[in-house]
């Protein structure tokens, strides 16, 4: 993926100087959450999600740890990793402009948050143990680069377009919330009944990743900067975070009605429909009978 002398998003906050964490378990609302909630917390959630700090909360019985806010700055001259998440989020914010001009309509781009440990957000205390993850509230993206580490390491998916995909993922998020799809969502979710829930989830997420697909798809027509293999690396994170994966990996059981990002090939399915097509029109997961 060639990036370097691309444009730099302006729309980055780096609270990394402030940030804390640490220890075997994190401090929540006087509680503390063990490893073991945490685990269960992603299998409920995924890895990419919309936010995972109601799954948190609720397992550890509520409240929120008390986090000092950390000044909003830009990240550093010269740091090689906020560099290029501040160039994908830029080729996100070019993209969806053209995306939503074309629709007579105006695109707001989302913040994005670089943190350690722990932050604040309009949703709740974040927390690097979630990954990255979207906050409708603030409308901001919240990123530990720590979690391409383990999204290389411990997941198996190496690669800058595999990172790339992860930003585009929670930036596809934003873009249900302009739409007015996260509203419509929620409003639904206190009606139906757990099963119906994460069947809703499943439908959000896939959508969130058929318009990473549009990401790529604008992006690589005004830059041509994917390499051979970008692709692929982006078809195999879809593959190590499929819910079927996460699950067989965690348990060994794989259980469908639990899904609440989709399987692995559901999630491949609908970044290539967004690739292939560029079409926002072709994301409706929603209304889609086979997923």
């Amino acid at each position: 993926m060639r990036w370097e002398g691309e444009r730099q998003s302006e729309n980055v906050e780096d609270r990394r100087a402030g940030g804390g964490g640490g220890g075997g378990g994190f401090g929540f609302g006087g509680r503390s959450i063990g490893i073991g909630t945490i685990v269960i917390a992603l299998l409920a959630w995924g890895v990419f999600g919309i936010n995972p700090l109601t799954t948190i909360g609720v397992l550890g019985g509520g409240g929120a740890p008390q986090v000092q806010q950390v000044p909003a700055q830009k990240p550093p001259a010269g740091d090689q990793g906020a560099a290029f998440v501040s160039t994908v989020l830029a080729s996100t914010e070019d993209a969806w402009n053209q995306v939503f001009r074309d629709g007579r309509a105006q695109y707001r781009a989302p913040k994005l948050v670089l943190f350690r440990g722990v932050t604040p957000t309009a949703c709740g205390t974040g927390q690097s143990a979630m990954g990255p993850f979207y906050c409708p509230a603030d409308q901001k993206v919240y990123l530990d680069m720590n979690f391409f580490d383990t999204l290389s390491r411990q997941l198996g998916a190496p690669g800058e377009f595999a990172r790339a995909y992860v930003v585009a993922h929670e930036v596809g998020h934003h873009v249900q919330t302009l739409l007015g799809t996260t509203a419509k969502v929620d409003g639904m979710r206190g009606r139906v009944s757990e099963r119906e829930n994460n069947a809703l989830s499943v439908r959000m997420e896939l959508q969130a990743d058929c318009y990473a697909g549009i990401w790529a798809n604008k992006s690589q027509q005004a830059k041509n900067w994917l390499d051979q293999g970008d692709i692929e690396s982006a078809m195999n994170a879809a593959a190590r975070i499929g819910d079927d994966a996460l699950q067989r990996q965690q348990t060994g059981v794989v259980r469908p009605d639990s899904f609440t990002h989709g399987s692995s090939a559901q999630r491949q399915r609908w970044f290539m429909q967004g690739l292939k097509t560029g079409s926002v029109q072709a994301c409706d997961t929603f209304s889609a009978q086979a997923l």
